[in-house]
């Protein structure tokens, strides 16, 4: 069967996704949207970067692309600091009976126990009036913080902790929004930026610790969250811009799910722009990782090492979101109608080998 997709932005997730849909056989790229008024009739495969057409322009005509039925959007819009947006989005693709695969708004990955039932309740009840599907998901949170510590525990006697952790240096991820705005890097470390507010870290990652939580039959008894912020030791460029000294380049946060007043699931970031920061803190395997430690009967440390084609780990990861959401397109559309988790669906693999 050939599902018939649109993508939804053609941001730094979203190209990568549309290569993803040209690179699967059972899919069949429908229609692009764009915020960008100079991205409107562009070809897709020039959008994505591919060097070639592939015979569908892009468009910022939304009733346009719904009005053409297909199976299932992905949508990869920023949501950072437009969330009520977003969500409106979402609910407005529900409603027309389209099924979504999304990276955003990331609270939606496990909503339940992390924000109030009143920012998730638009997006079910759309989703039940249109009989559709919705699965947020990516890299992280996604697949490094839901599939993969659930499997490593699969063969665990007992487990004591289960933490996640993020080891990224990110002075090739060009978003300056992201990186300056949300995240607070090149700022003065005494200007708490947007991700650093209280309940901020755990409305974005608290997802995927209740998820965990929920993997293994265990019941929380709260979330906590820290964080730690160095300085630049003197001025120096990364892709999104300049870093002055003195300001933040360096970071480190937790997202922790408590029981018995131990953490017993940890969501863990380590954040660097210059591979020389904060060296006493957790070190990638390779150019940049994701690790899945299981304290208990045995110990286990699971490394996930990304590296693009291009030599780059943030490419991976970018890339590695758009996939989980791509390749889980034919599962989402299969699916009852409603708000999937990854506990909602099966494994979900690539497809193909060249």
């Amino acid at each position: 069967m050939t599902y018939r997709v649109v993508q939804w932005s053609t941001g730094n997730v979203g190209r990568h996704a549309i290569a993803g849909i040209d690179a699967r056989p059972d899919l069949e790229l429908a229609g692009v949207w764009v915020s960008n008024p100079a991205k409107v009739g562009r070809d897709a495969g020039d959008l994505a970067g591919l060097g070639r057409d592939l015979g569908v322009t892009a468009t910022g005509d939304a009733e346009a692309l719904l009005a053409l039925r297909p199976d299932c959007v992905v949508y990869t819009s920023m949501a950072d600091v437009r969330l009520m947006e977003a969500i409106d989005d979402l609910c407005r693709i529900l409603r027309a009976g389209v099924n979504v695969v999304s990276s955003s708004p990331v609270f939606l990955q496990f909503p339940d126990g992390v924000v109030p039932a009143g920012m998730s309740d638009p997006v079910r009840e759309a989703a039940a009036a249109g009989g559709a599907s919705v699965f947020v998901n990516g890299i992280d949170p996604g697949f490094a913080n839901d599939v993969l510590p659930l499997a490593v525990t699969g063969i665990s006697e007992r487990i004591e902790q289960v933490r996640c952790m993020e080891i990224l240096n990110y002075n090739t991820y060009d978003q300056a929004t992201v990186l300056f705005d949300i995240m607070g890097f090149g700022r003065p470390l005494d200007d708490a930026p947007m991700l650093l507010q209280p309940g901020v870290l755990t409305m974005a990652w608290g997802s995927v610790v209740r998820q965990i939580a929920a993997g293994l039959g265990v019941e929380l008894d709260g979330i906590t969250e820290g964080h730690t912020r160095l300085p630049a030791p003197e001025t120096f460029a990364v892709s999104a811009g300049t870093i002055e000294k003195g300001t933040a380049a360096a970071l480190r946060f937790e997202v922790r799910g408590m029981r018995g007043g131990e953490a017993v699931v940890v969501l863990e970031h380590v954040t660097r722009l210059r591979d020389d920061l904060a060296p006493d803190w957790p070190q990638p395997a390779g150019a940049g990782c994701y690790r899945v430690e299981v304290r208990g009967e045995p110990n286990y440390t699971v490394d996930l090492r990304l590296l693009g084609t291009d030599g780059d780990h943030n490419t991976a990861g970018l890339k590695a979101t758009a996939m989980r959401l791509v390749n889980a397109v034919p599962a989402v559309v299969e699916a009852p109608p409603g708000l999937l988790t990854a506990l909602d669906l099966p494994l979900i693999p690539g497809r193909g080998l060249l």
